[in-house]
């Protein structure tokens, strides 16, 4: 069932309920005021009638019947309030003249009730009339002689509480027939911009473009902030899905490369190069090394498609000081002229992988080194902060344009003026890396003077020692 259908459902049934609730409650509140104005009126005419009987009544007593001779009635009577009064056992002593030859029939409840001196309410019928009669005692003393019984017709009442039930029934549909109808065309116009959502998406779908999105209404509402996350989400997965297309692209140009060397390579010792030592080996070694370069392509492409799935670590406290004195031991062997010194030196421990903290400043390092000409120098730097531990790895190379400072972190990114070999792929890893353990890698480059690249890493809870400066003989 559509939206818009079932929120008319619902506001109309909700709209009834209230109107329903609404018009019993005013019926009978109104019948009961109604109902109660009568009994105050009757009540207050059998007082009047009471006291001018006991005023001017005569009461005659032969043996044990008790007769009573009472004043007129018709002064205490209306076109619309009927008297009578009886003896205690029934019997008619008068009435107003407006009864005519009618007169209240005899109820023995009431009697009896007036008989023990309590007053009584009682609706009777008279001619298919409902008649509403109070009915009070006649004293005497501690005697009871007698009673007054005033009456009067409840049909204007009962044909005021019919046209109000009609009017209530007929206000009442006509509230819900124009509450639906108001209701679909609101749920209608409400819901409208969704349609819109739905069909432009459905476009988008059909055509299969990306970079279409949805038009903003500026209305600042609901729907408008949903069509802003709606966009948000379709430039995201466009980004996703160029990257991913990047990515495909910058796989197949650098396994070609080195495949495309290897198979040069075979077909030269196909041509008789093996029987050559010299062009063999040369022939292997290039083979041996467009081999390993592979391997790190694939290693590569395997650690960030595992980050991509979110790969976890091990997470455990990581002396900082002990990975950088490896990490600098390691560099100096492969420098190739290039000065490796320690900076500051503080200790530090992290809550982190090591293994991978280790791959994160080789990667840096070796970029490094890269860059760097020799007879440079490369600097590794260990500040420990009140809440960061910063490691910063400056170098005295070329530097980076300010153009590819922003792309130097994504894959397989290579500026156009870098002849350096690689995969473009360390840096990617660094900054996953980082942004794993909580933290991240900022960059400050000059051309012709260097770059600083920083690493930034939450300081760990276990981190109490005092600071200590590493001792370059532990390398």
């Amino acid at each position: 069932m559509p939206i818009r259908i079932r929120l008319t459902l619902w506001y109309t049934f909700l709209l009834g309920a209230i109107l329903v609730t609404f018009s019993i409650l005013l019926y009978w509140v109104l019948g009961y005021s109604l109902h109660s104005q009568i009994n105050g009126n009757l009540q207050d005419r059998a007082q009047q009638v009471g006291a001018g009987i006991v005023a001017q009544a005569v009461i005659r007593q032969s043996g044990n019947v008790v007769g009573i001779e009472v004043p007129e009635l018709n002064v205490f009577s209306s076109p619309a309030i009927f008297i009578q009064v009886i003896q205690a056992d029934g019997t008619l002593v008068t009435s107003t003249d407006n009864l005519g030859k009618q007169r209240f029939p005899a109820d023995q409840e009431m009697l009896q009730a007036n008989r023990d001196g309590h007053s009584l309410f009682k609706t009777i019928t008279i001619d298919k009339t409902p008649i509403r009669i109070y009915s009070a005692p006649i004293r005497l003393g501690p005697r009871v002689v007698g009673a007054v019984q005033v009456g009067q017709s409840l049909k204007e009442v009962e044909d005021t509480l019919q046209q109000v039930f009609f009017f209530l029934i007929g206000g009442t549909l006509a509230g819900l027939i124009l509450a639906g109808l108001v209701g679909a065309f609101l749920a209608w116009t409400t819901l409208r911009p969704i349609e819109r959502i739905n069909q432009a998406a459905m476009q988008i779908v059909s055509a299969q473009d990306l970079k279409q999105r949805l038009p903003i209404s500026n209305t600042n509402d609901e729907i408008d902030r949903l069509i802003v996350t709606i966009n948000d989400m379709l430039e995201r997965l466009d980004n996703f899905f160029q990257a991913q297309v990047r990515l495909s692209a910058d796989v197949s140009h650098e396994l070609r490369t080195p495949l495309t060397v290897i198979r040069g390579n075979v077909d030269l010792l196909r041509r008789g190069a093996t029987n050559d030592p010299n062009e063999l080996n040369e022939a292997l070694s290039i083979i041996d090394g467009e081999l390993d370069r592979m391997s790190r392509i694939v290693a590569d492409l395997l650690l960030l498609s595992q980050a991509d799935a979110g790969l976890s670590l091990r997470m455990q406290p990581v002396e900082l000081d002990t990975i950088i004195l490896d990490v600098y031991r390691q560099a100096r062997v492969t420098a190739n002229g290039v000065n490796i010194q320690l900076g500051h030196e503080d200790q530090a421990v992290v809550q982190g992988d090591a293994d991978r903290l280790k791959q994160l400043l080789l990667n840096l390092v070796t970029n490094a080194l890269k860059h760097t000409p020799p007879g440079g120098y490369v600097t590794l730097s260990l500040f420990r902060e009140p809440e960061w531990i910063r490691i910063t790895v400056a170098d005295t190379g070329r530097g980076i344009a300010p153009t590819a400072l922003p792309h130097i972190f994504e894959r397989f990114y290579r500026a156009e003026d870098n002849n350096q070999k690689g995969t473009g792929l360390g840096l990617s890893i660094a900054q996953w890396i980082a942004q794993a353990h909580g933290g991240q890698i900022t960059v400050t480059s000059e051309v012709g003077k260097g770059s600083i690249f920083t690493l930034w890493l939450p300081r760990s809870a276990a981190d109490r020692t005092e600071s200590r400066p590493m001792k370059l003989s532990q390398a």
